[in-house]
């Protein structure tokens, strides 16, 4: 073992213990590196796992963002939808409310004219009311006035003249008119002139004694007989008609001499012309239609 001399042992010891520090420097170096190397790699893991997390949270909010504008195209496609449909509904409710506005008075004038209508139709009924009364009265006094000459009876629709033995006589089998009986129809005839609005039936009847078929002729020429005078006399030949019945309806029922010349006969039926257009006169007491 070489010896060392004094003075190198002194420079020895401290370039030791330099060395010494040295290491320990390096060693507390290291180990601080190691430590902060450590502590990175613990904060890069941590940055690592919340750069995850924020990702997956970013995807997440990218999918609920998708969501978002898809519920908000949904609800803008809504929102259009409804405004469409409150658009057409306006539309509607002012159709309808134009449409009720029309029918409003469509009624309107339907009440004023029913009103107007009710009115005239009150009127009219007024009027007819009064007409038929006056026709009533003329019909009265024009009874009294006939009934003077023949026998003349009420109908539901005018008067009914017999012209029967007491005022005209035919003989039998004849269709002949007497003097006599030209005379009574004149009379007749003077006030059958004034009147106005009325229609003349003549009916003609024989009794029983032959056929049916040969009395119907019978009765024809004495009908015609007597209106071929009226009209000589005055009448009217539109408003006056002729019509003959034959046996039927005797006006007293069987076979004596008394009763035989009573059912040779004329009757006069005096009738309102409106109902006369009806197609209906009474006569003998019973309805006949009147050919036109």
């Amino acid at each position: 073992m070489p010896l060392v001399r004094p003075e190198e042992r002194v420079s020895i010891k401290p370039a030791a213990s330099m060395f010494g520090k040295l290491l320990l420097w390096a060693f507390i170096v290291i180990a601080l590196v190691g430590l902060g190397a450590l502590f990175l790699l613990h904060r890069l893991n941590r940055l690592q796992s919340e750069v995850t997390r924020l990702s997956q949270q970013v995807e997440q909010n990218d999918q609920h963002l998708a969501q978002v504008k898809e519920s908000s195209s949904a609800a803008l496609r809504q929102a259009s939808e409804a405004a469409t449909s409150a658009q057409q509904a306006a539309q509607q409710r002012n159709l309808a409310q134009a449409t009720a506005a029309q029918s409003q008075k469509v009624a309107t004038l339907a009440r004023q004219q029913a009103q107007t209508a009710q009115n005239a139709a009150a009127q009219a009924q007024q009027q007819a009311q009064q007409f038929r009364l006056q026709r009533e009265q003329e019909l009265d006094r024009l009874q009294q006035v006939l009934g003077q000459i023949a026998d003349t009876r009420r109908t539901a629709m005018g008067l009914i003249m017999t012209l029967g033995s007491n005022s005209i006589r035919f003989d039998f089998d004849k269709a002949d008119l007497r003097p006599g009986n030209r005379e009574i129809l004149s009379r007749i005839a003077g006030i059958l002139t004034m009147l106005k609005g009325y229609h003349i039936s003549v009916f003609g009847y024989t009794d029983d004694i032959g056929t049916q078929e040969y009395n119907l002729r019978l009765s024809e020429r004495r009908a015609e007989a007597v209106r071929n005078y009226l009209v000589k006399a005055g009448l009217d030949p539109k408003i006056i008609i002729a019509k003959g019945y034959g046996k039927s309806d005797p006006r007293v029922p069987g076979d004596s001499l008394a009763a035989r010349a009573a059912n040779r006969r004329v009757e006069i039926a005096i009738v309102d012309s409106r109902l006369q257009m009806q197609g209906i006169v009474t006569s003998g007491g019973k309805s006949r239609v009147v050919p036109k």
